[in-house]
């Protein structure tokens, strides 16, 4: 007899696939058609992102979100130039190194205290702009929503925008959890994208109810000859690229996106609203997105992991990261409220801590 696995919290990459987009895939499934993106569903998907960005912007599918940083990156950047970003960032932490090793480029980080870069942080990095010894700042590099969770608004992501062409720099998003911002923010997807000057977006699909979809979207029509090309040589084109552009379509066709991420969304909320005052609890960044992370009674953890799964973020800080998605329940939550209630009581107490 199988085991009922623990209530997952650990990332909205461990949800399964959403029903519409699993129906999407069984109808891209009859008969043939062309490979390499020559098929009508990729051809609605790129209708699809004109209606969402934009007449100038085009995407193009890849299979997972770093091929899609790497992708989208490597047009702005030349051997000896360097990608501003947080020291939080994706591309910096949990890529295994492939900007420096697959784009031969310098990372250079920025600490911040939400995971969100400032026009001050990225003018910081600017002295070596002409001196010959130094990498070569091209790209800033933001993602929305942050790794911590936390939210640009559209002036913020306008801002950033303005100083980076105003030196010459382009503004790349890593739209991992892009929906979720959106949803958050109550925008539309292109007011802190195109509209507020980013020239080139990771578009998150897998964390939104997709299976291994993601794309690259250009909004600065310059860097779009390249794409193609970048996209082969980085083993990201799809043969069979109907079944990843079916997936990306369906969630953007009567905003299905949106509906996932304002579902996640608010199942954070619940959870942190839920035991932010509870004895020895602490919620240590705005839930602005579907992540919440909250320092715990160390004594509660181990109780907690006996029944759920979820990452430890800061040991030191007694810090984890709770994900929500599109698929989880409000009961799957309210249990995580009840056990951390009842972990923290009487034995946990705030000397403990």
């Amino acid at each position: 007899m199988t085991e009922t696995p623990p209530t997952d919290f650990a990332s909205d990459n461990h949800a399964g696939v959403h029903p519409d987009v699993m129906a999407a895939i069984a109808a891209a499934n009859v008969g043939s058609a062309p490979a390499y993106g020559g098929d009508p569903w990729t051809e609605a998907f790129q209708e699809r992102v004109r209606a969402e960005f934009g007449e100038d912007a085009e995407g193009f599918p890849v299979f997972n979100g770093a091929g899609a940083n790497m992708v989208g990156l490597a047009p702005a950047l030349g051997r000896y130039d360097a990608i501003i970003c947080a020291g939080t960032a994706h591309i910096a932490t949990h890529e295994a190194g492939a900007p420096e090793r697959l784009l031969g480029v310098k990372l250079i980080t920025v600490s911040t205290s939400d995971g969100k870069l400032t026009p001050v942080d990225i003018t910081s990095r600017l002295g070596g702009l002409g001196n010959h010894h130094e990498s070569q700042p091209r790209v800033v590099s933001i993602s929305q929503s942050s790794e911590l969770g936390t939210c640009y608004t559209p002036d913020e992501v306008a801002a950033l925008a303005a100083a980076s062409h105003a030196h010459g720099l382009l503004l790349h998003m890593d739209g991992a959890r892009i929906a979720n911002a959106a949803a958050y923010l109550g925008t539309s997807l292109r007011s802190f994208t195109t509209d507020a000057g980013v020239d080139i977006l990771s578009f998150g699909g897998t964390k939104n109810g997709a299976l291994a979809a993601e794309a690259v979207i250009v909004l600065s029509p310059a860097l779009t000859p390249t794409i193609p090309f970048l996209r082969r040589q980085s083993l990201q084109l799809a043969s069979k690229m109907r079944f990843i552009s079916a997936q990306l379509t369906a969630l953007l066709t009567d905003k299905l996106w949106h509906a996932n991420a304002d579902h996640a969304n608010a199942m954070a909320t619940r959870l942190a609203d839920g035991i932010a005052d509870l004895p020895g609890v602490s919620i240590t960044y705005p839930v602005q997105s579907n992540a919440v992370f909250a320092a715990l009674p160390q004594a509660a953890v181990p109780v907690l992991r006996e029944r759920f799964v979820f990452h430890t973020w800061d040991a030191s800080a007694r810090v984890v990261r709770l994900v929500t998605a599109f698929n989880t329940a409000p009961d799957d939550v309210d249990a995580f409220i009840a056990a951390t209630r009842e972990a923290v009581k009487g034995d946990v107490s705030r000397e403990t801590i």
